[in-house]
């Protein structure tokens, strides 16, 4: 599961980091700012975080009442971007396939 968590920031930091000049004007604020908005308006706390490149933190945000769900991603000047939102959240803890020593 953590493992899979750090891929997906890596890869959604690559994204965010490309696209960020972009969004910045329209997605992004402070991260007091953002943070304060994710838990007045849509009930979602911090559920993971994780380091990306270039300094860049990812970090999921999800109300356990709605299902909603928040992806943010906060460069090192503290202004953070929303990656994706979306429904339906859910923890999961999902063991790893066992692998075969026959390999």
């Amino acid at each position: 599961m953590k493992k899979t968590l750090f891929t997906i920031a890596a890869g959604l930091a690559l994204v965010a980091s490309s696209q960020m000049a972009a969004a910045q004007s329209q997605n992004c604020a402070p991260r007091d700012m953002v943070v304060k908005r994710l838990a007045e308006k849509y009930g979602e706390s911090r559920q993971s975080i994780g380091m990306g490149q270039q300094g860049m933190v990812m970090e999921t945000f999800a109300s356990n009442e709605t299902g909603s769900w928040t992806i943010t991603v906060t460069t090192p000047n503290g202004m953070t971007c929303l990656v994706a939102s979306g429904q339906s959240y859910e923890v999961l803890a999902e063991a790893l396939p066992v692998m075969d020593k026959d390999a």
